[in-house]
């Protein structure tokens, strides 16, 4: 039984950040019902190539968007548009411990699913609502997507070549990183709210924006500017706090070099054939590395071209200094750390015989992840969570399917 096996989910939202707080819960064991409108679905099913293909190796209906943030979830259709289907997501809620939903703010008030309506039916629900910019403040009602977020929030103005390097100007995350972010503190918010209902009895209303997680894991960043008034400045793959910490070339590609502090840049010194490096005064500390950041970084890379990124790894992790390749995605699954976690998993599936997903990263040692099921097809599951949890008989389903209301 995994460690939020009492507990029951309803989610109401879709793409990315609100389907991923989903999927948390549900690899800890939850109990998620994913309530998707006839015919389409969530968004993403549709966003590919690529898509799951079957054993003939032909393309499903299953997108590999979709396929990543929706597992263990039970999926049921309902048009919450019509009377018919806002009664069946009510009495939904009101058998339910939490709601996400991440529809505009006020989307749900004209068909009485929102905060107030469904608490009043159940003074226990914890509500996670996701938005772009949250329930107040002048943008509240605007749209929030990933892309503008990571730029209105100064992630982008942080990210990318430094001004003057070929190729400068702001360059986005290669994942929708605000969204995931967003996901894991939705995650945080609402077992909080559990732990604070366990000890009141009560649930309450959890109001998560885009911006809001954006700007604050700004972390250092937002730090650095708060305690100067100079805004950061894009330095590449650089630290703005310590050198070195970047990537370097080398005879057969990049690898990058962490260190993290003075003695780490001795040893790095002497595998290097620089000792000297640690004994001069603009390199000996890190504050004075920072300062010098402009000598520095070239005498390294004038150094690291003559060995392969291998021959440095080695060198260096012998050497006790942090320090890494530059692998592609398949590289990355090929590593052998990252297979002996069994970070990729396989789970059977109706269309494609079995469909690849990546594992959970929490590990708990008394009630560990389960991977129960795959991300359901469309409308999967409204036959069985109707008929068990709701009660309806199955003629009862068979018409509200042929009404168009599931």
């Amino acid at each position: 039984m995994g460690a939020l096996s009492h507990l029951r989910v309803l989610d109401l939202s879709r793409v990315l950040a609100g389907p991923w707080a989903g999927q948390i819960l549900a690899d800890l064991g939850a109990e998620v019902i994913k309530i998707e409108r006839p015919g389409n679905g969530d968004d993403t099913r549709a966003w590919g190539p690529p898509f799951l293909k079957d054993p003939r190796g032909e393309n499903t209906s299953e997108a590999a968007y979709y396929l990543s943030a929706n597992r263990n979830k039970q999926s049921v259709t309902i048009d919450f548009t019509r009377p018919e289907g806002q009664k069946l997501v009510r009495e939904l809620a009101a058998k339910s411990d939490i709601v996400i939903e991440n529809f505009k703010v006020g989307g749900l008030k004209s068909y009485g699913l929102d905060y107030a309506s469904l608490q009043a039916e159940n003074p226990r629900l914890i509500y996670c609502s996701i938005t772009g910019f949250g329930q107040t403040g002048p943008y509240a009602k605007r749209a929030g997507y990933d892309f503008m977020i990571q730029g209105l929030g100064g992630l982008m103005s942080l990210t990318g070549r430094p001004e003057g390097d070929e190729g400068a100007g702001p360059v986005k995350v290669g994942v929708a990183l605000t969204d995931i972010l967003t996901g894991l503190y939705s995650t945080s918010a609402i077992l909080a709210a559990l732990a604070h209902r366990d000890q009141g009895g009560v649930g309450q209303h959890i109001d998560m924006a885009l911006l809001d997680v954006q700007v604050a894991c700004l972390a250092n960043q937002a730090m650095n500017y708060l305690t100067t008034g100079m805004p950061p400045r894009r330095l590449g793959n650089a630290h703005p706090n310590i050198v070195p910490y970047q990537d370097f070339p080398t005879a057969d590609g990049d690898f990058i070099l962490t260190v993290g502090n003075d003695s780490q840049f001795r040893k790095f010194a002497e595998v290097a054939g620089q000792p000297h490096w640690a004994d001069d005064l603009r390199f000996a500390t890190n504050k004075q590395r920072v300062a010098h950041r402009a000598e520095l970084i070239p005498l390294i890379r004038q150094a690291t071209v003559f060995k392969t990124t291998a021959e440095w790894v080695a060198a260096l992790e012998q050497a006790g200094v942090p320090c890494g390749p530059i692998n592609d995605v398949a590289q990355v699954f090929n590593d052998p750390q990252v297979q002996a976690r069994r970070l990729r998993i396989d789970l059977p599936h109706a269309l494609g015989g079995t469909v690849p997903q990546v594992a959970s990263p929490i590990r708990l040692s008394g009630t560990p992840v389960e991977y129960r099921h795959a991300p359901p097809l469309l409308g999967e599951h409204t036959s069985e969570v109707l008929t068990k949890l709701l009660g309806l008989s199955n003629e009862a389903v068979i018409a509200l399917r042929e009404a168009g209301v599931l």
